[in-house]
């Protein structure tokens, strides 16, 4: 006997459409499955699992890239096959990753664009590393000419220092010398720097856009205090600037501050094209001012169409499309095209940070002036009953992804609230306040402190 869904006695089935094969898939998740299955089911598994992630223009914690238009799109898929270290291969993909740093060169007011040297990387990590690199060989080949020892070098940087340098710093045992920053002084600005160079000092590191506020570090002043300690001292320290945001943003919409290789002390910058570069993740490019800046020996030469291509990277095979889709965008935006977007997203970022800023339980950090990024901190005395971990929490709850974290040495009794803007819409920023306005209202509602265990942040901080 069958019911009327066609099923017999004792027999359950799934509706018409639906198949069990999804539901009665189970564990190990960790251990290869025995058999294949269908590729439906398993783009269905992976396709439900990845629903569950944030939504990526809900996300403002992070500078990296989460949208391109269709024709981006379209190139994208018709090129992630490529792999850009087969210079052999790929020679026209190679070629264009050549014009996007000589591109970038001159974007940075390279001396002679025709004489600098660059390459693209997966991120700003890889291309830090490589500049890291460069200076720290180009300081032992000057020790080493001079029978000099060459086992204690160092790297001057802020405290406010992406992980990146540290990072750097650890595995080349090169010692990092952090410069605390203080309410006098957010970022480094060349104060009190003679205390920290010396014969062995590989460079300088100068931010243009940190990491915790999106401030500029004043490349000039550095390079300025450097002028002084070589009049004192005869020791000439480089500058490295991580413009992994900052150095593609301040050459279209703050083109009068001197940051780049306008700035004779700095050898090589670097940048990230998947943030405000616009592409997607993961894109970094670094440029050395001119080719003595790089070491001959960290650059291998790739033959091919009766040519020599200069290669350099610390990863061997890496995605190509980046490459491409990054010179999609010389092409599709030029400089205008940047200027305007970048405009427009550092005013929605001062409309956002003023609003904020005008909220009696807030003070600005940061407003979004140099980098489309700003923060704030909790005014002392507003408020015993909740923190900006608790607020974090609420806004995650209504989708937003709004980071709290301490600030660097020396101020990390200061808690800040940070947001990005990324391609900002008024129409956005508009429906965020609503819902910041609204968990703020409700935080303040409170009649005592909230316990630690309702929300994970402010337990775990």
């Amino acid at each position: 006997m069958t019911t009327a869904s066609g099923s017999r006695d004792g027999e359950v089935t799934s509706p018409p459409g639906f198949t069990n094969d999804y539901d009665d898939f189970a564990e190990p998740w960790f251990t290869l499955p025995p058999g294949s299955m269908a590729p439906e089911l398993a783009y269905q598994i992976v396709h439900d699992e990845a629903m569950l992630d944030g939504n990526a223009r809900l996300n403002l914690a992070t500078f990296v890239g989460t949208w391109m238009d269709e024709h981006a799109n379209r190139l994208y898929a018709q090129t992630f096959d490529k792999n850009m270290i087969d210079k052999d291969e790929y020679p026209k993909t190679a070629e264009i990753e050549t014009r996007c740093w000589r591109i970038l060169g001159d974007l940075w007011h390279a001396p002679d664009p025709e004489r600098t040297i660059g390459t693209s990387t997966i991120g700003s990590s890889e291309a830090a590393m490589l500049a890291g690199l460069a200076l720290m060989r180009r300081w032992r080949a000057r020790r080493r000419a001079a029978g000099q020892p060459t086992d204690r070098p160092n790297l001057i940087m802020s405290a406010a220092v992406q992980v990146c340098w540290e990072k750097f710093c650890n595995y080349w045992d090169v010692e990092a010398r952090l410069v605390p920053v203080s309410l006098a002084h957010p970022t480094l600005d060349g104060h009190d720097l003679e205390g920290y160079v010396d014969e062995n000092t590989i460079g300088v590191v100068a931010i243009m856009g940190v990491t915790y506020t999106g401030a500029y570090e004043p490349v000039e002043a550095i390079a300025a205090a450097l002028d002084r300690i070589q009049a004192d001292t005869g020791l000439d320290v480089p500058i490295h600037v991580d413009g992994a945001s900052g150095a593609m943003v301040a050459p279209f919409i703050q083109p009068d501050i001197s940051w780049d290789f306008r700035v004779d002390r700095v050898v090589s910058i670097n940048t990230s094209g998947h943030k405000y570069g616009l592409v997607y993740p993961g894109l970094g490019w670094v440029v050395w001012r001119t080719e003595e800046h790089l070491p001959e020996d960290m650059v291998f030469s790739v033959s091919y169409l009766g040519g020599d291509m200069p290669t350099l990277a610390l990863n061997f095979s890496r995605p190509g499309a980046q490459v491409l889709l990054q010179y999609y965008l010389f092409l599709r935006l030029g400089f205008e095209g940047y200027r305007a977007v970048h405009s427009h997203t550092r005013d929605v970022a001062l409309y956002v940070s003023g609003e904020i800023g005008r909220m009696g339980p807030f003070e600005l950090v940061s407003d979004g002036s140099d980098i489309p990024v700003f923060a704030w901190r909790l005014k002392e005395g507003h408020t015993d009953n909740w923190t900006l971990y608790h607020l974090s929490d609420r806004l995650r709850a209504r989708g937003w992804q709004v980071p709290a974290y301490p600030m660097p040495e020396d101020l990390q009794d200061v808690t800040v609230q940070r947001i990005v803007v990324r391609r900002g819409r008024r129409s956005a920023a508009r429906d965020f306040l609503e819902d910041f306005r609204a968990c703020v209202e409700y935080l303040d509602s409170l009649d005592g402190p909230i316990p630690v265990e309702r929300t994970g942040s402010a337990f775990h901080h």
